[in-house]
């Protein structure tokens, strides 16, 4: 019976190509949306999880708290509480510290890169973390200074095919973390696998660091390291939590609660940490959940398509099951003959939907940022995953057709009647409002991401951010002891408008300062803030405006020692909301003391999830990391050109390496981009498949209405009228899911956009355009259907046979 079954159901389906293949499209899309989803959030769900230690490694977490109540969270902290958690806690098997990610220059003969992702790295790192060794002896690989371990893409792009082992790297200067020298090759490594929190080309000795500078090693409060932990097996974290209390107040009883510390699990670094100053890329849970939400959305639409488009053709089968029941078939077999024909078409539509993700896997990158190989989507978890949603997918998008199809009166039928009952065309229309109510949801979703990311674009942040041309020296010292003669030359270039030096630019790394500012009440306050070590052109050539005060000046010699520049924010912070009253108070940072000399507008330096931040500027350009020209918006491809020449003539050592502030601000937000893609292509192909099921209830409504339309064609209806009449009942529904899909899509979004410290107001006119877009694209489905039902032959419809 199973075969003659089979046999049948594919008959059918021949019988019916275009129905056949619209149905299993619709399907296969919905399959394929929803394991794309499937594969992205295993993968961002992965993160860490290779490490064979993951459950038992922690992390150090520092806290702050200041008097005014706010808080702080960093994972960037001292390097002393790592010493100090090993010889108060003996339960504690391996303690692993790392520098901040640094930025270096390497050579090897004729080949320099200046490497942005390298870490100074204990010796205990491959005690703790799984990364696979090719060469070399992980257990000495670290332990001597001077020593590195390069990723194999790395050891190749220095050495080529020859054994890096034993061979040298020249290290340049890297800033503070002032550890130039040569560095031996002690080990290779497989390349950091991509669903790590952080991830590195280069692993430099930390004993290198040691050497050059010890102190730092011993200060609670200089802040440039992370700490990470390994803990017995099934060992009770809250054990070590509640000793947390008196082990600060033994090693920093000086702080008065301001500071402590708490342990968070490796698995929670990419998509629960809440701290700052990380050591990678963050992930987001609530992108997450999101998007689980629409791969959801996605297969309720596509199911709801599949039933639609079934049930719209039951009338053609309905003198079939007549027959077949006369004959003396039972309502199981029914059921079973169509549930095959179902669940061959769910079969197919798999089939084509794994074919869809085989070809969208390489484009995947380029929209989730995301490599995904053949592997994962071939991993027992995944296809197990992919199975139970094609089982669930089959019995709910075939079960509903096939039982409405198996309950057909034979009596009625020969006599003619209709099927049709109010309550299954009142659920056919609620699954239309639902599939319009989702659609419509995900158009107003997409309409307010683009609105803003459009917004981030084009906010004034309070400082120039087009056309300044960034040039990254990388503290190099023969650049700083002759900046004034090379920013002079560069001024020279004919599309140069003007030239600043300094340590940050806005979104890139900017270290914290303990500032000491004098109060209206004259006692001296300390707080960390921001610091921006700058020359004195740079507030001018961002074009930074003055809130209070001067700005720095060659005609003020005491600035290069004994002045200070705040913004704002940092003005409110220490109780003057006049930024005038500050100037001239007090203050002390980093061995300087002097007063303030001026206030600055706030200037959005951070990107705009967060409000602006507290900052403090100071003279010190000797410290400084980049040249920024600002420059015209003519030629600039031959003016980039001709920097390039000058920079060789003037800096030959090193590379011209540049970047444009915008592009490099904009990174920033790529993590929003990526949404912003994956957001819009998941909407339009669920509106895609929705249009489908309303294709699928026109169809089986024009069928219904086959002898109507004919009676009012004969008494002389025009076509217009006809296809208004079978029109505005879809419309209708569409306008009713509206109702629905507002509400659904403010809440949602309105989630999101409190990610954001500076985003726009939800306007009505997002849904007004969703909703308006949900009815062009309905009135066009539908009316291709009622247009052809218009112009049958009205004779046609009106015989029986």
């Amino acid at each position: 019976m199973i075969k003659n079954y089979i046999k049948i159901a594919w008959r059918n389906l021949l019988k019916n190509r275009g129905y056949s293949s619209i149905n299993i499209l619709g399907l296969a899309i919905g399959l394929a949306c929803c394991l794309l989803i499937v594969l992205y959030i295993q993968d961002e769900l992965s993160f860490d999880h290779y490490h064979e230690k993951k459950d038992r490694i922690y992390r150090v977490i520092h806290d702050w708290k200041e008097k005014n109540g706010v808080e702080t969270q960093q994972v960037w902290g001292n390097a002393a509480v790592g010493a100090a958690l090993k010889a108060d806690f003996p339960d504690v098997e391996k303690i692993v510290q790392f520098s901040g990610q640094v930025s270096i220059l390497l050579k090897h003969g004729e080949n320099a890169f200046q490497e942005e992702r390298v870490f100074y790295m204990d010796s205990t790192a491959f005690d703790v973390f799984s990364w696979e060794f090719i060469a070399g002896d992980p257990q000495t690989a670290l332990k001597a200074p001077y020593t590195a371990v390069l990723t194999e893409t790395t050891a190749k792009k220095y050495f080529g095919d020859s054994n890096p082992i034993g061979q040298t790297l020249e290290g340049g200067v890297t800033g503070g973390r002032a550890a130039p020298g040569i560095y031996t090759v002690t080990g290779i490594i497989k390349d950091v696998p991509t669903n790590s929190h952080f991830s590195f080309d280069a692993l430099l000795s930390m004993n290198s660091f040691r050497q050059s500078w010890s102190e730092v090693f011993n200060q609670w409060g200089y802040v440039d390291f992370y700490t990470y932990l390994l803990l017995p097996e099934d060992y009770d974290i809250t054990k070590l939590n509640k000793q947390v209390p008196d082990f600060i107040e033994r090693h920093q009883a000086s702080q008065e609660g301001k500071y402590s510390i708490h342990f968070e699990p490796l698995l929670d670094a990419y998509l629960n940490s809440k701290a700052s100053r990380q050591p990678g890329a963050v992930g987001s849970m609530q992108n997450i959940y999101i998007f689980s939400v629409i791969g959801f959305f996605i297969l309720c639409i596509a199911c709801v398509n599949f039933m639609n488009l079934a049930t719209s053709r039951s009338m053609e089968r309905a003198k079939e099951v007549g027959v077949r029941k006369v004959v003396g078939a039972s309502r199981k077999n029914l059921i079973v003959q169509f549930m095959s024909e179902s669940l061959l078409l769910v079969i197919f539509s798999s089939i084509l939907a794994i074919t869809i993700v085989l070809c969208a896997l390489p484009f995947m990158e380029i929209f989730a940022g995301k490599r995904i190989g053949l592997t994962s989507l071939f991993d027992s978890v995944t296809v197990s995953l992919f199975l139970g949603i094609v089982l669930i997918t089959a019995l709910v998008a075939a079960s509903y057709p096939a039982f409405v199809l198996a309950n057909f009166k034979p009596v009625k039928m020969f006599k003619g009647a209709s099927q049709s009952d109010a309550g299954g065309a009142w659920l056919r229309k609620g699954l239309v409002v639902f599939q319009f109510g989702l659609s419509i949801s995900l158009i107003a979703g997409t309409l307010i991401v683009f609105s803003q990311l459009s917004h981030l674009q084009q906010t004034d942040l309070g400082f120039e951010k087009t056309q300044m041309l960034v040039i990254d020296f990388n503290y190099d010292d023969q650049v700083l002891q002759n900046l004034d003669a090379i920013k002079h030359t560069l001024a020279q270039q004919k599309d140069v408008l003007s030239v600043s030096a300094s340590r940050s630019i806005p979104g890139s790394y900017f270290p914290d300062a303990g500032t000491q500012i004098e109060l209206p009440d004259g006692e001296m306050k300390i707080l960390i803030q921001a610091l921006f070590e700058v020359d004195a052109d740079f507030i001018s050539n961002f074009g930074i405006q003055m809130a209070a005060g001067r700005p720095f000046s060659r005609e003020f010699p005491a600035d290069t020692l004994h002045s200070l520049v705040v913004n704002e924010a940092a003005a409110k912070l220490w109780g003057y909301s006049d930024p005038e009253k500050i100037i001239g108070k007090r203050f002390a940072q980093w061995g300087r003391e002097g007063q303030v000399i001026g206030v600055v507008k706030d200037f959005n330096y951070l990107s705009l999830h967060q409000k602006v931040e507290p900052l403090t500027l100071r003279l010190e350009p000797l410290s400084s990391k980049f040249i920024t020209l600002k420059i015209q918006n003519t030629g600039t491809l031959e003016t980039v050109a001709e920097l390039r020449h000058i920079w060789k003539s003037i800096a030959p050592h090193r590379p011209f390496l540049y970047n444009f502030l915008d592009d490099s601000f904009n990174r920033q937000y790529e993590s929003d981009y990526r949404f912003r893609r994956l957001f819009s292509a998941f909407s339009g192909l669920a509106l895609f498949i929705a249009c489908l099921g309303l294709l699928g209830l026109a169809t089986y409504t024009a069928q219904q209405r086959t002898k109507e339309i004919g009676v009012r064609k004969v008494l002389g209806a025009s076509t217009f009228s006809i296809v208004k009449l079978l029109s505005v009942d879809f419309l209708r529904l569409v306008v009713i899911a509206l109702f629905f899909a507002v509400p659904l899509a403010w809440w949602a979004m309105d989630q999101w956009l409190n990610n954001f410290a500076y985003h726009i107001a939800i306007k009505w006119w997002i849904f007004a355009i969703a909703g308006a877009t949900s009815l062009l694209i309905a009135l066009f489905t539908v009316s291709g259907q009622a247009i052809r039902a218009s112009l049958a032959k009205p004779v046609n419809s009106l015989r029986d046979e």
